[in-house]
């Protein structure tokens, strides 16, 4: 097999998850011609402009950098063009028009976070843990009309652990995905591609992955302690399983839940509360109770539970809502 040639690749993406694919390719054979991010944004308390972790990273490796706030901008597609690339590579970026992706002779193709055309969209990793899987992985695919539906090329498996939140998985899968990039340049580069259609691997129903808003965040303590548990940790760190704890004198405080444990006693009395006010914190949930370990109040850090006690008065009479 020949080594190939060095591919012209035109980087898009935002987020930490998509530095990686970006350093991975850097330190390749191929050559980074041209980046795509999104345009800087307000944040801070100075609302200061910001720019994104994809931005941050070329802007330091001094590559060329584009931030259309249309993606359809003829000026946008003319500077696109002109970097004459072989391929696109996507990682966390937005949809992209047809104009884009069926630009580069070789295509464009699309690192997304899941086993496709298992949770096609936007939150993969949260909704993988808050069901339950103990598998999740990484696909490379050719963008088509319909999103995230493209010929799937590789992929890669990887276990989710019991005690694994969407931090966690998030870095290893940000980590395969890096090296599942340069493996899916690589085999363009020596035109070693064959790619299989997803319908061909939708054995069974699909689940989907659409974004997830502050208000889908709630924790629902009607719910069994293992429906409860992979929930909070499928929101952990970000955005953040919530409820509401209430004082006696009926004052509310918002109160995120990021780490807990399963204690296996019954409980009758959904949401109810106990606690030891020094030191632990417990929740009943619909058969068992969640042992709260991480937690933030209103206006407060994250801190275990412990810290937060000795500085915060909680006592039975507290209720959750």
């Amino acid at each position: 097999m020949t080594k190939g040639k060095a591919l012209r690749v035109v980087f898009m993406g935002t987020p930490e998850f998509a530095v990686a694919s970006l350093d991975a390719i850097m330190q390749s054979r191929h050559e980074v011609v041209g980046v795509v991010t999104v345009a800087d944004k307000p944040a801070g308390r100075g609302k200061k402009l910001r720019p994104s972790a994809v931005k941050q990273y070329a802007v330091e490796h001094q590559l060329p950098v584009l931030q259309p706030l249309k993606l359809k901008d003829p000026d946008f597609l003319a500077q696109l063009k002109n970097f004459r690339a072989d391929v696109f590579v996507v990682v966390a970026f937005r949809m992209l028009p047809e104009a884009v992706w069926n630009m580069p002779p070789m295509g464009t193709f699309n690192l997304h976070a899941s086993l496709l055309p298992q949770y096609r969209g936007a939150a993969p990793i949260n909704h993988a843990i808050i069901n339950g899987e103990k598998e999740s992985g990484v696909t490379t695919f050719f963008l088509d009309k319909e999103i995230d539906t493209g010929r799937i090329i590789f992929q890669e498996r990887c276990e989710i652990t019991e005690t694994d939140d969407a931090g966690s998985l998030h870095d290893k899968l940000m980590e395969l995905g890096a090296g599942l990039v340069v493996k899916t340049l690589n085999a363009l580069a020596e035109g070693n591609i064959k790619t299989i259609e997803q319908t061909a691997l939708a054995q069974n129903e699909l689940k989907p992955a659409p974004k997830i808003f502050k208000e889908d965040c709630r924790i629902n303590f009607k719910q069994d302690a293992k429906a409860c548990y992979n929930f909070i940790r499928g929101l952990s760190p970000y955005p953040g399983a919530f409820t509401h704890l209430v004082s006696p004198d009926g004052e509310g405080f918002l109160l995120k839940i990021f780490k807990t444990e399963i204690i296996d006693t019954d409980s009758t009395n959904d949401g109810s509360l106990q606690t030891d006010s020094k030191k632990y914190l417990q929740i009943a949930c619909k058969n068992g109770w969640l042992d709260i370990k991480e937690l933030q109040l209103q206006g407060k850090k994250r801190m275990e539970t412990e810290a937060l006690l000795r500085g915060f008065k909680i006592d039975e009479n507290w209720t959750i809502a």
